[in-house]
């Protein structure tokens, strides 16, 4: 039985399957190498010479928000799974030289016609990711990404099509102005994250969440701006993931990333909020792997039918 059939059989065992087989934790050892002049931190699961799927996480999260079991199903179906910690999260390098903006000051620069500033941009870590592969000699990948990651794998996607084969973003958007804002509550428990201090902070540090972050990052996605005319040139297969109750990115917001990237697929999952829960992650995984299939089945053909 050959690789691609395994795969299209094991995205079936992954829907069914009560719990993982793979033996990936979120305490796995990461690698540290200095990439785009800073540490990046990464970690593989999985055979290497299986197809890889390069993952990233939002807005303060480091790796270890993936969890285990989407990786551990992802494992199982086939996969060589890729983790990384975006700068100032995790592992990877903290930037403070960069020093900390004022966000109020940067939105009320934009209100009034001006440029807002970001130590850094959307750009320069979706070349974090593109840095990994390359430091791990792959030459195209399943890119994956939740919430900001989502926007950062748009950016892959854009930006480096021939190492993309194929997109998959989750709860996130466009940034085109005319989506819905976040419900009540939502966009402020995402400011007081970004508050947190003292016991409070060390525990969401442990669970993979980095208060820290927050303004720099967040800057990198206020300073992106709409992307909806980039969004519109993507190209690769492309699957858009989002939960129907999602208070912070309400489903507008898949729906359009969906609409202005020809050819992709939406799914809105009842039951998902702003997150993976456990009781919907098992089809969000068995579609994203029907994804992956359909993809290298497509490519498995047209190799057979070359001359």
């Amino acid at each position: 039985m050959n690789k691609l059939v395994r795969r299209v059989i094991g995205c079936c065992l992954v829907f069914g399957a009560a719990v993982a087989f793979a033996d990936y934790d979120i305490d796995q050892p990461m690698t540290v190498a200095r990439l785009n002049g800073i540490d990046i931190a990464y970690t593989t699961v999985g055979e290497p010479d299986a197809p890889p799927v390069l993952m990233i996480m939002g807005l303060t999260a480091s790796h270890r928000l993936w969890g285990d079991d989407i990786v551990n199903r992802l494992v199982d179906a086939g996969y060589r799974v890729i983790l990384f910690d975006n700068r100032d999260t995790g592992d990877s390098a903290f930037l403070d030289e960069l020093g900390e903006p004022v966000i109020w000051w940067q939105m009320l620069k934009n209100t009034l016609g001006f440029d807002m500033d970001s130590p850094y941009t959307l750009r320069d870590m979706a070349a974090d990711g593109i840095a990994v592969l390359n430091q791990l000699d792959i030459e195209q990948a399943h890119i994956v990404g939740a919430s900001m990651g989502g926007m950062i794998a748009q950016v892959i996607a854009t930006e480096y099509a021939d190492r993309t084969t194929t997109l998959v973003s989750i709860m996130s958007t466009t940034g085109a102005p005319h989506l819905p804002s976040a419900e009540d509550g939502a966009g402020e428990a995402l400011f007081d994250l970004g508050e947190s201090e003292g016991d409070v902070a060390a525990r969401l540090r442990e669970l993979g969440i980095f208060p820290e972050s927050m303004p720099r990052q967040l800057m990198a996605v206020l300073q992106a701006g709409d992307r909806s005319e980039a969004v519109k040139t993507i190209a690769v297969p492309t699957l858009v993931q989002h939960g129907a109750d999602d208070p912070l990115l309400p489903p507008p917001h898949g729906e359009h990333t969906a609409q202005l990237i020809e050819g992709s697929k939406l799914i809105i999952y009842p039951g998902m909020g702003h997150n993976l829960p456990p009781e919907v992650l098992p089809q969000v995984v068995h579609d994203m792997v029907l994804h992956f299939a359909a993809t290298e089945t497509s490519a498995g053909v047209e190799q057979a039918a070359a001359p």
